[in-house]
């Protein structure tokens, strides 16, 4: 990352820091236990890693295509929520890391990061908003932590383990 700016190399590392809490999370399930309703949610471990893989694909997307006609897809939003059958989460992370290699490809390749990237109607705002770039990788990091905390709730409930135990243990503590 050297040869990027410096705005850009911190929001990328900071991008990497929050997967790399969001793996631990999920580090050592199987398949049964991605698909485990561990809460009153219906979120799954397995159903967040897609779902943030599709978050950060989407807002990459938006910034390549910066499509002024976009309108926000609730149907399709809200099935990147589950693990459809077939999906492991063996295939669901190799996806996300994969997102996060284009992530950090396109970030590099920005020439400013206050292009103006229109944002999709929605009915929550259905006046077209514009944001910068910068803004749309600071909210994947947001999307990105926000569903990190739920994942870390999911699986305390399911098995016990949880992030902050597992980073402590990583560090060689013993609790």
């Amino acid at each position: 990352m050297s040869d990027i700016s410096s705005e850009r190399a911190d929001i990328l590392a900071l991008l990497d820091d929050q997967r790399h809490n969001f793996l631990i999370t999920v580090r050592g399930i199987d398949d049964e236990q991605a698909r485990t309703r561990s809460t009153v949610s219906d979120l799954t471990l397995g159903g967040l890693v897609k779902h943030v893989t599709h978050t950060e694909r989407d807002w990459i997307r938006k910034i390549l295509e910066r499509d002024e006609t976009a309108q926000f897809d609730m149907e399709t939003a809200m099935g990147t929520y589950y693990m459809a059958d077939g999906e492991t989460i063996d295939g669901l992370l190799d996806d996300y890391r994969a997102a996060a290699e284009e992530t950090a490809r396109v970030v590099a390749s920005l020439d400013d990061l206050d292009l103006r990237i229109p944002l999709p109607t929605a009915p929550w705002a259905p006046e077209r908003e514009w944001w910068s770039a910068r803004r749309v990788l600071l909210h994947v990091l947001r999307e990105t932590s926000h569903h990190s905390g739920h994942a870390d709730i999911i699986r305390e409930s399911l098995d016990g383990a949880n992030t902050t135990m597992q980073m402590g243990a990583d560090a060689g503590m013993e609790f």
